[in-house]
C-alpha cells in the first residue's frame, strides 16, 4: 500500500512539473503610458504627499478637449489622484483635517474647482460621489507661456505657505496652502 501511494505521489509530481511554465521567457510588463508620479512638501511637522498618474499632451487639445470643461476630472490619469496630509492645513482659506483624500477637479476656462473627497482607492472619476466631498475650493486658471507636455503637480515653498500647482498644456492652477501651527 505504501509503495502504491509513493508511486502515485511521484507520478503526480512528475505530471505537475511537466505543466509548469517557464516564466523567465515571458516579456516584462509594459510601462504605463501615464506613469506614476509623487509630489511632496514638508514644513514644520506637516507633510503633504500627492500620488498621481502623469498623462502626456501628445499633440492633443487638453482642456476643453480631452478633459472637458465643467465636468469632474480625476486630476491626472489612471487611478484617481490622492493626497495625504499629516496635520491640519488651510486650502485656499478653508480648513482641511489630516487624512488621505482623493483630489477631483472641475476645470473651467477662467477658474477651477478643486475637490477633496473622502472616498479613496478609485479608478478614474467613474465612482465620484459629491456627497463625500470634504472640501471644495475655487481657484483661478492661469495661462502659461510654454505648454507643458506632461501633467505635473508640484509644490512651491513660501515659509508657512505653499502653492500646490497643477500644470498641463497651456494651463496652470495654483492652490494656496497654509501650514497651521
Amino acid at each position: 500500500m505504501m509503495k502504491k501511494a509513493l508511486s502515485f505521489v511521484l507520478i503526480l509530481t512528475g505530471l505537475m512539473l511537466g505543466f509548469q511554465q517557464d516564466l523567465s521567457a515571458q516579456a516584462p510588463p509594459k510601462p504605463r503610458k501615464s506613469p506614476l508620479a509623487i509630489a511632496a512638501f514638508k514644513a514644520q511637522k506637516t507633510y503633504i504627499k500627492v500620488v498621481y498618474s502623469q498623462p502626456f499632451k501628445n499633440d492633443r487639445e487638453i482642456f476643453g478637449g480631452l478633459v472637458p470643461y465643467n465636468k469632474v476630472w480625476r486630476t491626472g490619469a489612471n487611478e484617481a489622484t490622492e493626497i495625504t496630509v499629516t496635520q491640519k492645513i488651510k486650502v485656499a482659506g478653508k480648513v482641511l483635517q489630516p487624512g488621505t483624500y482623493t483630489i477631483f477637479s472641475i476645470p473651467g476656462k477662467e477658474k477651477w474647482s478643486v475637490i477633496f473627497n473622502s472616498v479613496v482607492g478609485l479608478w478614474g472619476d467613474y465612482e465620484y460621489k459629491p456627497e463625500c466631498d470634504v472640501l471644495k475650493v475655487e481657484v483661478p486658471a492661469n495661462a502659461v507661456d510654454t505648454p507643458w507636455e506632461a501633467f505635473t503637480i508640484k509644490f512651491e515653498n513660501n515659509g508657512n505657505m505653499a502653492n500646490m500647482t497643477l500644470v498641463w498644456d497651456k494651463t496652470a492652477v495654483i492652490v494656496p496652502i497654509e501650514i497651521l501651527k
